[in-house]
């Protein structure tokens, strides 16, 4: 017998986890224009204002600014790949999963990771960090994660940077849930190379992972001994096609549709303004924190450094994670995220990210957990 296979029509879903976050109507008609070719000369010059775009969100003018045609992870795998060679030492500040990650990737190129470890739900130490670099004087980097996704910290992305700085080592950051949502300013930071995704606080589809390297970051990928272990990722090839002008060189077939969406995405943040942006994220964390509040939900993290896009409280006691998630998903169409690593049980993850970030997700997230916490 023939299988038959109908049209995939997804339920409705208030996307209200760690990501990806609700997408904005505009950002889906985006991807529905009729596709070009990557080499098309219209798909080029909106390429270059992509890139005028994301120097605007990142706050920079550096010239090697570019959406890597992958999800965030890949974002972060390029960074380390490119930056770093066999041998090398790079201090990585841990405080939630993906300074974990951070670890992995340094291995896989062959690098020393020098762990700094804060305890899950609190900020790094800057004063471990400065032992660190004085412990290791040949450290060629300093890695951390700007917004923790698995905990809803925000570490302190200036001063860690300026740290690197006075050390003499390159600043490697995740902004993957930052961009767009806090204050992000990799000019004024110093920051050397800066990693993100399109589907957090962008309000866009997940594929694609802005990234962002400084003049000296560049300098030290041109002084490679050893070829890039990632052809795909190697920038000096992909900058070949994602260089400035009109004449391309052929790297791979962009996801044409998709770049249609981050466009989009970023065309709204600029009309919005960053600091209208962050301001408003924050006016609806408050909101969600009242909320909450009043059903007796008690917040992990310290309000100095609380992330107000991605808000982790705890579960009550006697409550069972799994099942209220499953009624929140079945009953209301509501997804919010759980626990990680040691956290996993413990804690769901409350995401107010992008065109998400709203009033009628806040009223909805709280009245639905009120009705399921009441059974």
């Amino acid at each position: 017998m023939t299988a038959q296979f109908n049209t995939f029509i997804p339920p409705v879903r208030t996307l209200m986890g760690p990501g990806p976050s609700d997408v904005d109507p505009r950002i889906l008609n985006a991807l529905s224009r009729p596709t070009l070719g990557h080499l098309d000369p219209a798909f080029i010059g909106l390429m270059d204002e992509v890139k005028t775009l994301l120097q605007f969100a990142f706050q920079t003018d550096n010239q090697l600014t570019m959406p890597v045609s992958a999800p965030g992870s890949a974002g972060m795998e390029s960074v380390f790949v490119n930056l770093l060679e066999p041998g090398d030492k790079v201090i990585v500040c841990q405080n939630g999963v993906f300074g974990g990650r951070m670890q992995q990737n340094v291995q896989r190129c062959g690098a020393t990771a020098v762990m700094v470890q804060d305890t899950w739900g609190q900020q790094t130490d800057l004063q471990k960090v400065e032992e660190a670099l004085k412990a290791n004087p040949d450290a060629k980097a300093v890695a951390f994660v700007h917004a923790e996704t698995s905990t809803g910290v925000r570490n302190d992305a200036k001063a860690i940077s300026e740290l690197a700085k006075r050390y003499d080592c390159l600043s490697i950051v995740d902004a993957v849930t930052s961009l767009g949502g806090i204050e992000l300013d990799v000019d004024g930071w110093q920051i050397d190379a800066i990693y993100s995704g399109t589907q957090k606080c962008l309000s866009c589809v997940p594929g694609l992972s802005p990234v962002s390297f400084s003049h000296a970051a560049v300098e030290v990928i041109k002084a490679r001994k050893t070829p890039v272990q990632s052809w795909f990722l190697d920038m000096d090839l992909v900058m070949g096609y994602w260089g400035q002008g009109g004449k391309r060189a052929y790297h791979h077939t962009a996801p044409v549709n998709s770049l249609y969406a981050l466009h989009e995405s970023l065309r709204i943040l600029h009309n919005e303004g960053l600091q209208p942006a962050w301001q408003r994220h924050d006016e609806m964390h408050q909101a969600l924190k009242s909320g909450l509040e009043n059903i007796g939900l008690e917040f992990v993290v310290d309000e100095a450094y609380r992330l107000p896009q991605l808000n982790m409280v705890s579960i009550p006691d006697g409550v069972d994670d799994a099942e209220v998630r499953g009624q929140l998903l079945s009953e209301f169409g509501l997804e919010i995220g759980a626990g990680l690593g040691e956290l996993a049980g413990k804690v769901w993850r409350i995401g107010l990210m992008g065109y998400g970030s709203n009033m009628k997700n806040v009223d909805y997230c709280v009245s639905a957990l009120t009705s399921v916490l009441k059974r």
